[in-house]
Formats: C-alpha cells, structure tokens, sequence
C-alpha cells in the first residue's frame, strides 16, 4: 500500500506561482509513474503532468511552459512548480502514483489551488 500526501496549495492572483509537493509513503517500488491531475467542480479530471522514476514527463498541452514537474527519488516525492497561474487553473490538484510492476493506481486527497483574477 501506498500513501500520498500533498502539500502546497492555496488562493493565488493571476501570474502568481505555487510549489505543490507530494510525499509518498509505504511500500514503494522503485519502478513507478508519478503524477499530477486536477479536477474543478462539475468538470472532468484532467491529466496535468507525470513524471517516471526514470524521469521522462508528459505535460497537458494546457500548461506546457509554465508547470514543471520534478521528483526526489531519496525522499519519494513529485512536485509540481506552477508558474504564471490562470484562473482557468483553479481546482484540486490530486497526486496519483502508479506501480508500473502491478499497475496499482493510488491517489492522494488532493490540495485546491484556487486562482483569483
């Protein structure tokens, strides 16, 4: 079992920056994805970024050259650095890990970012 911790979110104004940080914790196999989705009230969730413990990233089209996703191996955490935020941003940003050897999903709680214009 894996646990997910994140940390980082908060009310933000338009252009402003947020470091979201998610804390795995358990039995983790070294061979995983990491990742970062988001969900708003009444839409769809949305993959957002992941990165693999062998650090190749996908990035949404929608934040492309202005998240970063990165990860600590040594301390089994993904952050996300989110750059000149948007409104269009706002919602629970929700950490997931994925044992790439069984396939297990597991998510976080999730930490809202709210983005005020």
């Amino acid at each position: 079992q894996v646990q997910l911790v994140e940390t980082g979110g908060g009310l933000v104004q338009a252009g402003g920056s947020l470091l979201l940080s998610c804390a795995a914790s358990g039995n983790i196999p070294s061979r995983n994805v990491m990742g970062w989705y988001r969900q708003a009230p009444g839409k769809q969730r949305e993959l957002v970024a992941t990165i693999t413990y062998k650090n190749n990233i996908n990035y949404a089209d929608s934040v492309e050259g202005r998240f970063t996703i990165s990860r600590d191996n040594a301390q089994n955490t993904a952050y996300l650095q989110m750059n000149g935020l948007k409104p269009e941003d706002t919602a629970a940003y929700i950490c997931n890990f994925r044992e790439l050897y069984t396939s297990d999903n597991y998510w976080g709680q999730g930490t809202q970012v709210t983005v005020s214009s």
